[in-house]
């Protein structure tokens, strides 16, 4: 007791400072001091909300800004919601959101994706897509480069680039990565026969590819010879397809269509607006040698309305679209400069008006040029009575081209392969 009330004294000596209440602990039990009082008085305590920080302590959550050239916004930590009564809360982010959003910020670091669950690969590739991972000139390609390898059609199964040749000459490499496609729209780009991509068409990593489409892209007989070189002697390249569009390529003569009897799946083919001297020789060719009738009705196979991009990267697609419309848009003053400029006749006005109207008379004069396989139509048409009771006939044409493909190989095995042919092969 006299130590109790020794310290009891001395905090009443120094009463002068505020030092609240204070608990002293004695034989188990637990005792508050009154200073005002002088003494010790054995009562519970009362207890008071424990509070860390004061009224008026405040905190400011900034963001984790690292990068600060490319001055992007990066997500925080948290997560914040408002409650029905408008109160504002935050709740902290998983593990996993974390850990893949920082993956996603290094994608282009990552060694290899193979053997990874494609669940979580689905998840990183996309959460990299948000973050424009794949829009950048070098990291971008070698991301995308990681992914294509592993996980080849679920990137990328279709790619429509009809009518989008800037799109292809600025992210050609990124293309080119793409793999096992199964469909492939490269209408109206006006390629040409010298163009990389066409080059690609006959590499391995293209070669399950089913449906191209061609239109409109300036090739002639040189250039079905290159896409074709691959299949004809080393049956590799293109050997898959069933679709094949040709049409609008005036430049292709009945030279290039002898290119094409290599492909012998070719269910589907169309040839219109194509510079053929001897058409109905052509139809008779096509119909003998591969089985492809000449369909009097336009095909919907080429009516280009079932290719579309389909696959992971098909928001990246956009994302490359949308950069080249961006980078195009300062040149706009350039191209009212140039509508000054044909006013007062200082340039060639007829430019445009004769790329457009080249193709319309070769289309006109050839007519509809396209071809169906029998087998594959007559899956989707009721059988008539008169076909059902022709099988005779059938025989006997059979027999016929049969016989006609024996003088055909007996004929080409005294040809030679030209030099052309060979310089061809030896660059692949």
């Amino acid at each position: 007791q006299s130590w109790s009330r020794g310290m009891s004294y001395c905090l009443h000596s120094e009463s002068h400072l505020d030092t609240g209440p204070i608990y002293v602990r004695e034989n188990g039990k637990l005792h508050v001091v009154n200073p005002g009082a002088g003494g010790v008085q054995n009562v519970t305590p009362k207890t008071r909300p424990f509070s860390l920080f004061s009224r008026s302590f405040s905190v400011e959550l900034c963001m984790n800004r690292e990068d600060d050239r490319a001055r992007r916004q990066r997500t925080d930590h948290f997560i914040f919601t408002y409650t029905k009564e408008g109160n504002l809360r935050y709740s902290a982010k998983s593990l996993f959101s974390l850990v893949l959003g920082y993956i996603s910020d290094n994608v282009d670091r990552i060694d290899s994706l193979i053997g990874f669950p494609e669940q979580i690969a689905e998840k990183l590739f996309s959460a990299a897509e948000a973050r424009q991972k794949f829009t950048e000139p070098v990291t971008g390609l070698r991301a995308l480069q990681k992914f294509t390898e592993a996980y080849g059609s679920l990137v990328l199964c279709s790619l429509c680039l009809r009518n989008r040749y800037l799109v292809i000459s600025e992210k050609l490499e990124e293309i080119k990565s793409f793999r096992e496609l199964t469909c492939l729209d490269l209408s109206c780009c006006k390629l040409g026969d010298e163009h990389e991509l066409l080059e690609h068409l006959t590499k391995e990593a293209l070669s399950s590819v089913k449906r191209l489409l061609l239109k409109d892209n300036s090739l002639s007989d040189a250039g079905l010879r290159r896409m074709t070189a691959p299949v004809r002697v080393l049956k590799k390249g293109l050997e898959n397809l069933l679709v094949l569009d040709l049409s609008c390529n005036p430049k292709i003569t009945d030279v290039g269509i002898g290119y094409l009897l290599s492909f012998e799946k070719l269910n589907c083919l169309d040839i219109s607006g194509t510079g053929l001297k001897d058409v109905d020789a052509v139809i008779k060719r096509l119909q003998m040698q591969i089985g492809l009738v000449h369909s009097k009705v336009p095909l919907k196979e080429f009516d280009h309305s079932n290719c579309k991009t389909e696959g992971w990267a098909e928001q990246t697609v956009l994302q490359w679209e949308q950069a080249v419309m961006e980078a195009r848009k300062p040149q706009d003053n350039l191209r009212s400069r140039a509508a000054a400029l044909r006013f007062y006749g200082k340039t060639h006005r007829i430019e445009e008006v004769v790329k457009c109207t080249l193709v319309e008379p070769e289309t006109k004069a050839s007519g509809n040029l396209q071809f169906y396989k029998e087998k594959v139509q007559s899956c989707h048409l009721p059988l008539k009575k008169e076909v059902a009771g022709s099988h005779e006939l059938k025989n006997n044409k059979k027999r016929a081209l049969a016989e006609q493909e024996r003088e055909r190989t007996s004929k080409q095995k005294h040809l030679c392969l030209t030099v052309e042919d060979w310089d061809l092969l030896n660059t692949y």
